[in-house]
């Protein structure tokens, strides 16, 4: 093919239509269309589900990382001495604190090494406690009390460089820094408030904002002696929680102060740069009383808080990625498992059939906009165990169970964007199948029938159902995406129990074994636009996401909660996945490496 030099000595290849798959800054020739493009990386900034807390709580300690935290004290109600351990994806309990107390002060870099301190004991008279613990990664140990008990206060730093600002009640301005063994009393704050946000790397360098008093968006910045004023926060509010440093800094949650509706708990964050506040991607459960921990403003962790319920609910900040997180989306209107989906992105896509708690099948169909779903006509006979594939304009419900019971259907029906309608049946019944296509072209391969995974593979033109080449593996409860003429078969069981990572891809004509999964499951999503680019994730054995090249399978970032037999939908680089299991109303969206092509002048 022709070759062109680039701006910056690469080589530009020609081609009839855009690469499948061109890598971040790869220049072409778009041949049909007569223009030079790049493909470039589109920046975000999200919120993701973490895993909870085994004790919900609110006005705890907090420290460490996004992948390193530690959540120690807090209210359940009552005040609790625990400590739970992050480590990614999962809190564990830990050693106990010395005292039970809430509203305490937590700082420290890593889940290994913290300081507690402050706090309220409801036991002691007066409640507010000048008590300080230091964490070493398996216990807590007491040292130097604090000079002023308190609660309620602004922490910021680590556990051998600190900073203690304001708190109460009484409301007061006093601030104390901790150098690894003892407080100091410095300078106070401009205002005194308490229930405030705090963040910094360590007692010479951090930043205060939010609390009570009469301007609860007011932010002050400690240079290691005195307290400036500077660009108070869009949403002013208490009860807050802040993460990172002086020069990079998130404010998170909480409950709207002056000016605001009084009371109202917020999911509001916002990113500081150094000079002024910018509102970014809201929390998904508004709350107050949370506590975050991160000595950064890109990767954040927050948990617990009061949401007027209180909770245990975690959430993961990613900042400006470009590729490979999952994040949460609106819930389903009707919580169910074995359940199918279709369409072509995380905004765009359908949920449909299923079974729901009471159980019952249900034929109950969703449509989902990118931010909730919408609940459209139901499907004509309410199935569960039923396979999808299409587009929210043109889709295909096949297969499954009419109850929750061993029965199977060979009917099918059509999607055309308002309405389910009948059309012509499998050649077989079957329940479990993979499928792939839209309303007019399509493949059903594999599922129970009732041999317990079959081979067999059915194509649609529209019309009708005609059987094709097998698949070369049996299977049942796998996934499939693509297209009719470019498809992939991906997981799942060969018998109860016997987990799969065969692959096999179609090219029209017949199936051909392809570089296997990573990890072997059942009940699995997938999601593609052909056979060369494909997301698989989920099912039987856990949240693990591989991505498929055409050649073989990566690891990427984990689904935030482990689920199976849910609605799967988009393609490699935009899906979605909902509901599952018994029933779920979890929905997540993956946001990929933000694959968007420019034309160049």
């Amino acid at each position: 093919m022709t070759e062109y030099k680039g701006t910056k000595g690469g080589k530009v290849q020609n081609y009839d239509t855009d690469p499948g798959t061109p890598y971040v800054g790869q220049v072409w020739y778009n041949q049909n269309l007569g223009d030079l493009r790049v493909r470039s990386t589109t920046l975000t900034s999200a919120w993701a589900t973490g895993g909870s807390l085994n004790t919900a709580r609110d006005r705890l300690g907090g420290a460490g990382t996004q992948t390193a935290a530690l959540a120690f004290g807090g209210n359940t109600p009552p005040a609790v001495a625990l400590t739970e351990s992050y480590n990614g994806s999962a809190w564990t309990e830990v050693a106990d604190l010395n005292t039970a107390r809430d509203s305490l002060g937590g700082v420290g870099a890593t889940n290994t090494a913290a300081l507690g301190f402050g706090g309220r004991v409801p036991t002691s008279s007066p409640d507010n406690s000048a008590l300080t613990e230091l964490w070493n990664g398996s216990a807590w140990t007491e040292v130097a009390d604090l000079n002023t008990a308190r609660r309620l206060m602004g922490p910021f730093g680590t556990s051998t460089s600190a900073i203690s600002a304001t708190g109460g009640p009484p409301v007061i301005g006093n601030v104390e820094s901790w150098n690894g063994s003892s407080w100091t009393e410095v300078a106070n704050t401009n205002l005194a408030r308490n229930q405030l946000g705090a963040a910094g790397a360590d007692n010479t360098s951090g930043l205060i904002f939010g609390g009570t008093q009469t301007n609860s968006a007011d932010t002050e910045v400690w240079n290691g002696s005195a307290w400036f004023e500077v660009n108070d926060m869009n949403t002013a509010r208490d009860n807050l929680t802040g993460t990172g440093i002086q020069t990079a800094a998130l404010v998170i949650g909480g409950r709207l102060g002056p000016g605001g509706s009084p009371g109202v708990r917020v999911a509001n964050t916002e990113s500081w740069n150094g000079s002024i506040w910018v509102e970014v991607a809201d929390l998904n459960v508004a709350r107050q009383d949370l506590r975050a921990s991160s000595l950064s403003s890109t990767a954040a962790l927050a948990f617990g808080g009061d949401t007027p319920t209180i909770t245990g609910a975690t959430e993961e900040w990613n900042a400006n990625f470009g590729y490979g997180v999952w994040v949460t989306g609106g819930s389903l209107n009707t919580a169910r498992g074995a359940l199918a989906g279709a369409g072509a992105s995380n905004t765009s896509a359908l949920a449909f059939g299923g079974v729901e708690p009471s159980p019952a099948v249900t034929g109950n169909t969703e449509l989902y906009n990118g931010t909730a779903w919408a609940e459209v006509n139901n499907m004509v006979v309410g199935r569960n165990r039923l396979s999808g594939c299409g587009t929210v304009t043109s889709a295909l419900a096949i297969g499954g169970s009419p109850a929750n019971t061993p029965t199977r259907v060979d009917s099918v029906e059509s999607w055309n964007g308002t309405s389910w309608s009948e059309v012509n049946n499998l050649n077989s019944i079957k329940r479990f199948v993979g499928a792939a296509g839209n309303n007019t072209a399509a493949l059903a391969f594999g599922g129970e029938s009732p041999t317990p995974a079959t081979t067999d593979t059915e194509s649609w033109n529209g019309s009708n159902w005609t059987e094709v080449a097998n698949l070369n593996t049996g299977r049942l409860i796998l996934a499939g995406c693509g297209v009719q003429p470019s498809a992939l078969a991906v997981g799942g069981q060969s018998a109860p129990g016997t987990a799969l990572t065969n692959v096999e891809s179609w090219n029209g004509s017949s199936w051909t074994e392809v570089n296997d999964l990573n990890t072997a499951r059942a009940g699995l999503g997938a999601s593609a636009s052909d056979n060369t680019s494909a997301l698989a994730f989920g099912g039987t054995t856990g949240t693990a996401t591989e991505l498929w090249n055409g050649t073989s399978w990566t690891n990427q970032n984990s689904m935030a909660t482990s689920t199976s037999r849910f609605a799967a939908a988009g393609i490699s680089t935009s899906a979605l996945a909902a509901g599952g299991d018994t029933a779920k109303t979890n929905t997540e969206e993956w946001i990929g490496d933000g694959i968007i092509t420019e034309t160049v002048d």
